[in-house]
C-alpha cells in the first residue's frame, strides 16, 4: 500500500526530473525523453524513473546509458528543490507503454474487419417535425 506521502513525494520527483531533463541536462544523448511514473520506496531512499524514450532500440539505450550517467545531476536538482532528509537514489526504466499501445492499436486495425475501422458512425437522418396548418 502505498503512503500519501510518497505519492506526494513521486509526483515532485517527476515534476523536478522532467524539467531538469527538459531545461538543464545538456547531455546530447539524452532527446526525446519523457518522465511517464516515478515508484519511490518507502523509506524514500529509492525512486525507480519510468521513461518514455521515442527512437529505435539503440537510441533509446543510448538516451537510458545518457541518464544513468546524469543521476547524480538529477539527483542534486531534487536536493535543491524538494526539501526531504533523503535524496533518494535515482534508477531509470524504460516504461514500454506507449509502445505496447500503438502495437495494439496495430493489431486491432489488421484483426477487425475494414469497415469497422475506416467508415465512422453516420448520423442519424434528420427529420423535418411536422407541420400543423
Amino acid at each position: 500500500m502505498t503512503s500519501r506521502r510518497t505519492l506526494k513525494a513521486a509526483s515532485a520527483i517527476r515534476e523536478v526530473v522532467s524539467s531538469a531533463i527538459l531545461i538543464d541536462l545538456q547531455d546530447p544523448r539524452v532527446r526525446d525523453v519523457t518522465v511517464t511514473l516515478v515508484e519511490v520506496a518507502s523509506d524514500m531512499r529509492q525512486a525507480k524513473v519510468h521513461v518514455s524514450i521515442m527512437g529505435d532500440e539503440k537510441k533509446q539505450q543510448l538516451a537510458l546509458h545518457g541518464l544513468q550517467n546524469a543521476a547524480g545531476f538529477l539527483q542534486s536538482k531534487i536536493g535543491e528543490r524538494i526539501d526531504t532528509r533523503y535524496i533518494p537514489r535515482l534508477t531509470f526504466v524504460i516504461d514500454k507503454g506507449v509502445k505496447h499501445s500503438i502495437e495494439v492499436a496495430r493489431i486491432l486495425s489488421e484483426v477487425l474487419p475494414k469497415s469497422e475501422v475506416e467508415t465512422p458512425p453516420s448520423p442519424p437522418p434528420e427529420t423535418d417535425p411536422p407541420d400543423d396548418e
